[in-house]
């Protein structure tokens, strides 16, 4: 048996049977779904049991290491199983405190970087000289420094959008919508270039594994 090409028909039958979708929902899209969502939750409890949770909490705590035992990795352990009793209805309580424990841990240790690259990246960012340079460089300086302000004048609350704080508020909302655009235009180029692979998986892999269409494999 030739495993390449029964894993090549594998994959063209479980995407015809996704693309189906977009004429009904029916039971081959629903199997697909299913079997896709099941592979990855199976696919992530092995990846972090074996890579996750021996090297960093089983290994650490039976003295796998040189280090020797470490017992202080009872107490994450001991959270873990409060997060598994969720399961149990009667002591499902117990997983609010590991929740909170994660919650306020996380929480900590994400606010220098979420405060240095969502707040100090961006305002030195637009700390901009437009003096120097040519031409180009003083438009790009200009067009994003004004775009900021006016940005941040759409969401003054403070006094109302009229005179100059309105027609400010007004470019702000359409930079705003720009910038917005272009986003979901890039994930919109993302999505087509996924469907694009996957018609070129058809035509040049599936396809001339049928003798009808074997030319299409050059």
């Amino acid at each position: 048996m030739n495993w390449e090409i029964l894993g090549i028909w594998l994959g063209a039958l479980l995407t015809l049977s996704l693309y189906s979708f977009l004429y009904r929902d029916n039971p081959f899209y629903k199997f697909t779904e299913h079997l896709f969502v099941g592979m990855s939750a199976g696919y992530w409890v092995i990846y972090n049991i074996f890579n996750v949770l021996r090297p960093n909490l089983w290994d650490r705590l039976t003295g796998a290491g040189e280090a020797g035992p470490d017992l202080w990795m009872i107490i994450p352990a001991v959270f873990g199983v409060f997060m598994i009793l969720r399961l149990v209805p009667k002591v499902a309580s117990l997983s609010r405190f590991a929740l909170a424990m994660i919650v306020g841990t996380g929480a900590g240790l994400s606010l220098v970087t979420t405060l240095q690259t969502n707040a100090l990246a961006q305002v030195e960012g637009t700390i901009l000289s437009v003096t120097g340079g040519g031409l180009s460089e003083f438009l790009d300086s200009f067009l994003l420094v004004a775009g900021v302000v006016c940005g941040l004048v759409y969401f003054f609350f403070s006094k109302a959008h009229r005179g100059v704080i309105g027609g400010a508020a007004g470019i702000g909302i359409t930079i705003l919508m720009i910038a917005f655009g272009a986003s979901f235009g890039y994930t919109v180029m993302a999505r087509i270039s996924l469907l694009i692979g996957q018609a070129q998986f058809l035509l040049f892999r599936w396809l001339p594994t049928i003798p009808l269409f074997r030319g299409l494999a050059g």
